[in-house]
């Protein structure tokens, strides 16, 4: 029979996860690859440090590194725990905590004046490895919205709130369902200026950045 485990137990393994997780997250990749090519993201474009943002001002090549680096904060701060099984009780709880510290890390930077971006690279990362069927469906989501609208952020939200019926559908269970539906929450508040101009017709389409346009 399991061991059960006490609440008490728990404060400690939690709270290293989620510090670790904010600590992961709150790596500015966005600002620091931008910064390699002298340009600061926080005052160009839509001044996020997402990835989005990196690709319209610098190209595909930084664009897609700041996501991959920003997917991969997400993986390690929900993975490691996992990794680490035998050492904590409750592993698998420790990685969805490490993964909302992620988030709130790389979204409110303690290293860039808790200026950060959206969060859906760094969640995408997470929940990769903690529900990999709902994740891959809900990329296939993000992938059919975006190529047939060419909103990223449109894309990124749909994508987002599919989460917790994904999670359900293929993974079951309480905890799954809870923190992915708070992820598909705090992505969407994150985008809610740009919901503001999709509603009013105002949101810049993505397009991709011709080779004379570099700044």
């Amino acid at each position: 029979m399991p061991v059960a485990v006490q609440p008490s137990e728990l404060l400690l393994p939690l709270t290293l996860a989620a510090g670790a997780g904010y600590l992961l997250g709150a790596i500015p990749f966005g600002y620091l690859v931008a910064r390699s090519k002298g340009v600061n993201i926080f005052e160009v474009g839509s001044k996020s440090p997402g990835a989005t943002n990196v690709r319209r001002v610098l190209g595909s090549g930084p664009g897609n590194t700041v996501y991959v680096l920003d997917a991969l904060k997400g993986t390690l701060a929900a993975g490691w725990p996992l990794l680490a099984a035998s050492l904590f009780p409750a592993a698998e709880t420790m990685g969805y905590v490490g993964l909302a510290g992620a988030l709130v890390g790389h979204s409110f930077s303690c290293f860039t004046r808790f200026r950060g971006g959206k969060g859906v690279a760094t969640a995408s990362g997470g929940v990769l490895v903690l529900l990999p069927f709902a994740a891959l469906v809900s990329a296939a989501i993000w992938g059919v919205v975006f190529y047939a609208t060419r909103y990223v952020s449109l894309a990124s939200i749909l994508a987002a709130l599919s989460l917790p019926f994904l999670a359900y559908l293929f993974h079951g269970g309480s905890l799954a369902l809870w923190v992915t539906g708070i992820i598909g929450a705090f992505v969407v508040i994150r985008h809610r200026s740009n919901i503001g101009r999709l509603l009013s017709g105002t949101e810049k389409r993505f397009e991709r950045k011709k080779p004379e346009d570099k700044p």
